[in-house]
């Protein structure tokens, strides 16, 4: 008996690696797949050059300090030039009224326009002209931000005396690097969790094409149990999700950006996929009708994601936090519990396959 059990295990264990197998040597049909990984490999291994264009959409202000010519007309634009003083690449030619710097603007000889005028409580309006949809608009209206804010802040000192009761201070400006920030907040929680969608993605696809093409019944005929079925499409998923994320945080490093804790980004991250896996798989027994399931699949993985990245301990928030050597016990902890209940959803969804099938 002991014997036959063995043999029984050793078979289980031989035919999961098998349909694991068969699942990763047909990820070369799959295009999308194929070329969604090519464009995580792109951005991984050149990340130290595509940061700076990424960083730029992603946070505008750290366009600052380039060269911008403000045409200012009004009685209030010698506050506006003492603000240009103090702004980098910020610099306003005084025009004698609104036309004549308008005029300007149209002959290209300044960037935008400011018209500043104080009106009988001394309250002071700004009427801003910037151009509209060109490439250099982003870089004017940064600029231009910046330079109605100090603008502002000197005119809130300036008034301070005057002032029943004082205003409430505002916070102080921090000096964050708008790369840092991108990075470890942006950058790498991405290539952490994209291949967690994709691998939930490969399941749907996987089981409902079988189911399509009545190949899943050719292999229940085969002496393999459904569970194993099921187990050897998810351990092929789960598996290439944490290789990807491996490879995607080594080419980080060798560009530059160290990235803390990987062991644990990686159990993060493959609990993750294994928790969208088990989803793949129970939308799959649900709803075997290929569109429909991915349908619903992404449906699933929006509301699961978007309700954790609102917690304040969300996957991404560890991920960055582990990424920057900055995790404390909560991070730790959060860290466990997703194991565990990667491993609980996974067997309980595996059990209902296991007794009820696909589409019985």
């Amino acid at each position: 008996m002991g014997d036959a059990s063995e043999r029984g295990a050793t078979a289980g264990r031989s035919s999961r690696l098998t349909i694991a197998g068969r699942e990763l040597a047909g990820l070369r049909a799959e295009k999308t797949i194929l070329l969604a990984i090519a464009i995580q490999l792109f951005i991984a291994a050149f990340s130290s050059f595509l940061v700076v264009g990424l960083v730029s959409m992603y946070d505008p202000g750290s366009l600052g300090g380039a060269e911008v010519e403000v045409a200012g007309a009004g009685d209030a634009v010698s506050d506006l030039e003492r603000a240009a003083s103090e702004v980098q690449g910020a610099s306003v030619t005084r025009y004698e009224d609104a036309a004549a710097a308008r005029l300007a603007f149209d002959r290209n000889a300044a960037d935008a326009v400011v018209v500043a005028n104080r009106n009988d409580d001394g309250e002071i309006s700004a009427v801003v002209t910037a151009p509209d949809a060109t490439v250099e608009t982003t870089v004017i209206v940064v600029q231009l931000r910046e330079l109605l804010r100090t603008y502002e802040l000197n005119e809130r000192a300036d008034r301070v005396a005057y002032l029943s009761e004082p205003p409430l201070p505002l916070p102080d400006r921090t000096g964050t690097s708008p790369y840092f920030t991108f990075t470890y907040t942006v950058l790498i929680p991405v290539l952490a969790f994209l291949p967690v969608f994709i691998s939930g993605s490969l399941v749907v696809d996987s089981i409902t094409e079988e189911i399509d093409e009545g190949t899943l019944e050719l292999l229940r005929v085969a002496p393999v149990t459904l569970g194993e079925i099921v187990d050897g499409k998810a351990l092929a998923a789960v598996a290439i999700a944490p290789g990807q994320a491996l490879l995607w945080l080594l080419l980080l490093r060798a560009n530059g950006t160290p990235v803390a804790n990987v062991p644990s980004i990686l159990a993060l991250m493959t609990a993750l996929t294994t928790l969208v896996v088990a989803l793949a798989v129970a939308i799959s027994a649900l709803a075997p009708d290929r569109r429909a399931a991915q349908f619903l699949y992404s449906i699933g993985v929006l509301v699961l994601f978007g309700g954790a990245t609102a917690m304040a301990g969300g996957p991404a928030n560890a991920v960055a936090r582990l990424a920057i050597d900055s995790a404390d016990a909560t991070t730790t902890a959060l860290v466990v519990a997703y194991v565990g209940i990667a491993a609980v959803a996974y067997v309980g969804v595996r059990q209902l396959v296991a007794a009820n099938g696909f589409g019985d």
